[in-house]
């Protein structure tokens, strides 16, 4: 699980007490008048902000159970998109095959923003030749065939030492929003790279191979930036590291993109899930930023809202 700051949930968990005391000592379950599953799946980037609402949310609902799982991006709308889950995490917009998947089943669905990413690429802190890679450099390295499989074929001056690659499977919205990004066509990647849909893996590998390259979601930099050195990438203007500031701005680029949630229809008429989801884009939204991700505006979230409620009917 990812570290976060603690001050938000304890101040949740004390004002969820102050009140079932002051309710005249009647059990938990009588303090919301929630109860019942909401079942979450999909993304591993997007895995640590749904997880820290689900704990959130619990404490406020203890009668609730919000389960989170990490299949991949694809993965959580192949079981969407079959009535499975009530909400699938992607670090991507679905795309026209599994809108149609979901068509097929009579599943409605509605996108939801819910906060900001900037995909990072990450080298072991051994590596003291590069700090910055062009987006031609990244795409050389990792577009289908490519024979370089060593930094001196990277550039000029770049000692001889093999590359080891490191980055999600090709169930994972990070693994396409990447190709499409610095490589120009989705899903397009050489093979022979070391593939995990658990980011702490890649975390692992790239900390414990000298000439590692790797890329996942800016979050789990951040978690283990005493582990990794962060690449800076060359989109064309000039070098530039994700940052809070540079994510938000769209400096960083091409490699800032939006994080999403999808609700189904059929979820949304659960009560529990209904109110999960209000409070992920309400109450919940500062835990964004203690996992790690960038919140989306007040008024992005806003209007984030108003498209859960149009689905629900209550616009």
């Amino acid at each position: 699980m990812m570290r976060r700051a603690t001050g938000f949930g304890l101040a949740t968990a004390i004002l969820w007490a102050a009140t079932a005391c002051g309710g005249g000592g009647g059990d938990a379950a009588s303090s919301t008048g929630l109860s019942g599953a909401v079942s979450v799946d999909g993304s591993s980037t997007v895995y640590p902000v749904t997880e820290a609402m689900a704990e959130e949310f619990q404490i406020m609902h203890p009668e609730t159970r919000v389960t989170v799982g990490v299949s991949g991006t694809g993965g959580g709308f192949k079981r969407f998109c079959v009535g499975e889950i009530d909400i699938s995490d992607a670090s991507r917009p679905i795309k026209d095959s599994e809108r149609e998947m979901c068509t097929s089943n009579n599943i409605a669905f509605t996108e939801v923003r819910v906060a900001w990413d900037g995909l990072s690429v990450v080298t072991n802190p051994s590596n003291d030749f590069f700090d910055c890679l062009t987006v031609d450099e990244l795409k050389a390295i990792w577009e289908p065939g490519s024979q370089i499989d060593n930094w001196s074929q990277v550039r000029s001056g770049f000692p001889d030492k093999e590359i080891v690659l490191y980055g999600p499977g090709t169930d994972s919205g990070t693994f396409d929003y990447f190709t499409e990004a610095i490589v120009g066509e989705e899903d397009a990647s050489r093979p022979d790279y070391t593939a995990s849909e658990d980011d702490n893996v890649l975390v692992q590998g790239v900390e414990g191979d000298a000439g590692a390259l790797g890329y996942f979601g800016y979050a789990y930099y951040e978690e283990n930036a005493d582990r990794l050195k962060l690449v800076a990438v060359d989109g064309g203007g000039g070098c530039v590291k994700p940052s809070v500031e540079t994510i938000e701005s769209g400096s960083y680029a091409p490699l800032s993109r939006p994080l999403y949630i999808y609700i189904s229809d059929t979820g949304l008429e659960k009560p529990q899930v209904s109110a999960f989801v209000d409070f992920y884009l309400t109450d919940g939204t500062p835990l964004v930023r203690e996992v790690g991700y960038i919140q989306l505006q007040p008024s992005q979230y806003e209007e984030e809202l108003a498209k859960v409620q149009a689905l629900r009917g209550t616009e």
